[in-house]
């Protein structure tokens, strides 16, 4: 037995008279006492009993065919302070299936030795129950020969008549299921009751049959768990077959199966215990896709969609909120995850977070995992107004990740306030080269090509209607009580919140109403801007709910009676934002160059000079700033320049594609391109910079 070199390989004979004696890790020999609601209870030595709970079983515990007095091996898993012992699972159940045995015994000599061969080490499995014989006729037959052995040959032969009238009944019990299989079959299917997942909670503890799609499949280091969704929901359902092992490998997402199997309770949370799943075809297959595309078209797409406010941009865009409500709909019940990219500025989280608030009440609906929001609804804010090739590539990256790793379904991917221009086209093309869906909600300026790769698009412009008193904070907001109508109080006060200036009157009213004034959704909007920058590739869900939804208090904030605090947070994080800004334009205010060409005024800050980089404020949010603190009249430019690129602002609508082809023009070596027309930036080679800016300027008073 030299070879053996671990105590996994071999199992033991416990010769202890303690549970502290045990060793955790080791499989023992064991003797079934008996059995409970929770589990098994099993004997490993004289007065020493551990629980295997029903956990910890690779099926059912009603399908386990032990009974009293069956030897089992187990492994100690751990020994409480109280002498409860918890036992875990083997896979192994006959002492050939072990590399070896030894005797575990603390208190004598024979410690380490090992068990001599008993008359189980056969191939066979060491628990044997002849089909047939129950437990009863072996007690009664024990009692028979107990009762005759002092009869000597009489006992011998009532003995020998008892094995074979024993011989004949298990004969005669085989016979008997030979001949009735079609009969048991029949009661086997008769115990499933065919059930809707939304129903399960009901069912608890009963045998179930559930027919839908695999939305997902992933392995864990025990079962295999398979999500299927029906026309009511989704659920997640446990196969094992060993270990880590793949069950049912034929089976694979978006197959129709059937599954039968009992509703149980784990963490909370309710799972199917699979006793057997099934792919289904033909006709029995079509019928359950019909019936899942009918609910799905019913529960789907709105009945109607009715602004939050008489805005005039937004009422021409209602039957594209529709469209794309219906999309992001959808997207939920076929359990596939929605990405939402959106600006890491005030407007866009404003849009990202009202969009978010409609769509995880649906998710935690649809799906029973307690964590499920989590799975099916990503956040990923963008430094650029535009969705770039960069952007795109690294969503690409993740969702097939996903895909390849745990059999997730390729995502909807929601652009709240960009991917309206012709920048984003390459980033929408790539998405649509491996087929996932891309819905565009933008209230700026758009392009018509995008319409082309885009599933859906939701914007006034190309609806035909002036949108420049409309923010995509406002149509995201909208959007939002498009995909839950019963969200259209908690974010009546987000569009005036994403509005720096110029809030329509409607939303103004709105906010109010819903008891937010002015200075209320001012301090908002500076701490989502404020947050917004530090760490924008985060989505700050937990710290954007409790700013825009929670009324801005802090967790624990408390007055002196006790009283919770209204508004610190918000207040506490506005009043940084408005220290930080301030003390940036002061210093840029006193280093502007102001000029005067063709009767319009223009101002021009070197940001790499003039501010301090890397820190709060971002220098397009900076240049809104002094825009709206200097300009006067109808004839203003504000120009921001760092090392590469510029910023430019106007009191008039200009083309910044048409300036930057002109500043292009004047000084062919600049490399001159304008990236996000929503932001009005254009780039170019640092060594021309200062032509460039010259170029620029000249361009833009020329289109006044």
């Amino acid at each position: 037995m030299d070879w053996i070199t671990h105590d996994e390989d071999v199992w033991f004979e416990f010769r202890g008279d303690s549970p502290h004696q045990l060793t955790p890790g080791r499989y023992y020999k064991g003797e079934v006492d008996g059995f409970a609601e929770f589990g098994v209870f099993v004997d490993l030595a004289s007065g020493v009993t551990g629980l295997l709970h029903r956990s910890e079983l690779d099926r059912r515990l009603e399908s386990l065919d032990w009974e009293a007095g069956d030897t089992v091996f187990v492994q100690v898993k751990n020994i409480r302070d109280n002498g409860n012992i918890d036992l875990g699972w083997s896979i192994r159940q006959s002492e050939r299936e072990f590399r070896g045995s030894r005797i575990h015994d603390p208190n004598g000599e024979d410690d380490g030795k090992p068990v001599e061969e008993s008359d189980d080490s056969s191939s066979a499995p060491v628990k044997k129950k002849p089909k047939g014989v129950s437990t009863k006729s072996r007690e009664r037959n024990g009692e028979s020969q107990t009762t005759n052995a002092d009869d000597g040959a009489v006992a011998e032969s009532d003995a020998d008549t008892q094995d074979a009238a024993a011989e004949t009944e298990t004969e005669e019990a085989e016979t008997e299921e030979a001949e009735t299989p079609t009969h048991e079959a029949e009661a086997e299917t008769d115990r499933f009751e065919l059930v809707s997942i939304e129903n399960l909670s009901d069912r608890v503890g009963d045998a179930v049959r559930i027919e839908g799609e695999v939305v997902s499949t992933r392995q864990t280091g025990g079962p295999t768990i398979f999500e299927i969704r029906d026309e009511t929901g989704v659920v997640d359902c446990a196969a094992f077959v060993e270990a880590g092992v793949r069950a049912y490998p034929e089976v694979g997402e978006s197959d129709i199966v059937r599954l039968d199997g009992e509703v149980e309770v784990r963490r909370d949370e309710l799972q199917v215990e699979t006793e057997e799943l099934v792919a289904l075809e033909g006709e029995e297959a079509d019928a359950v896709v019909q019936r899942l595309d009918d609910a799905m078209a019913a529960r789907a797409r709105p009945d109607s969609v009715e602004p939050l406010a008489a805005h005039a941009p937004v009422e021409a865009v209602t039957e594209q909120l529709r469209d794309a409500a219906e999309t992001v709909r959808r997207a939920i019940l076929e359990s596939r995850p929605i990405v939402v990219r959106h600006p890491a500025t005030a407007d866009g989280y404003v849009a990202g977070a009202a969009v978010e608030r409609a769509v995880l009440p649906r998710i935690r609906e649809e799906h029973e995992r307690a964590d499920a929001e989590y799975h099916y609804f990503t956040r990923r804010p963008l430094d650029d107004p535009i969705y770039g090739m960069d952007a795109a590539t690294n969503d690409v990256t993740r969702m097939l990740q996903d895909n390849q790793r745990h059999d997730e379904k390729l995502p909807l991917v929601l652009l709240l306030g960009v991917g309206a221009t012709a920048e984003s086209l390459d980033g929408l093309g790539l998405l649509d080269v491996y087929g996932a869906e891309r819905v565009v909600v933008d209230a700026a300026a758009a392009d018509e090509e995008v319409e082309d790769v885009a599933d859906a698009v939701v914007n006034p412009g190309l609806a035909g209607t002036d949108a420049a008193d409309l923010s995509t904070g406002a149509l995201g907001a909208n959007l939002a009580a498009a995909v839950d109508s019963g969200v259209r109080e908690d974010i009546a006060h987000l569009p005036a919140v994403s509005y720096w200036e110029d809030t329509p009157a409607e939303y103004v009213e709105l906010a109010e109403e819903a008891g937010y004034d002015a200075d209320r959704t001012r301090e908002l909007r500076e701490a989502i801007a404020l947050e917004a920058y530090y760490q924008s590739y985060e989505d700050k869900r937990e710290l954007i709910t409790d700013l825009l939804f929670d009324d801005g208090v802090s967790p624990g904030a408390q007055r002196a009676g006790g009283d919770a605090v209204e508004g610190n947070l918000a207040a506490h994080i506005a009043e940084q934002f408005r220290i930080k800004l301030d003390a940036e334009v002061e210093t840029a205010q006193a280093n502007i160059d102001v000029r005067e060409e063709a009767g319009v005024t223009v101002a021009v800050l070197d940001a790499d000079a003039y501010t301090h980089r890397f820190d709060f404020p971002p220098t397009s949010l900076l240049v809104d700033e002094l825009h709206r603190r200097n300009r006067e009249g109808d004839e203003y430019v504000t120009v921001a320049t760092s090392t590469d690129e510029l910023f430019v602002r106007t009191t008039d609508d200009v083309d910044i594609r048409a300036i930057a082809e002109a500043a292009r023009d004047a000084v062919p070596e600049g490399g001159v391109t304008a990236v996000a027309v929503r932001d009005n930036r254009i780039e170019f080679l640092s060594g021309a910079r200062d032509e460039v800016v010259d170029a620029v300027v000249t361009a833009t008073v020329d289109q006044f």
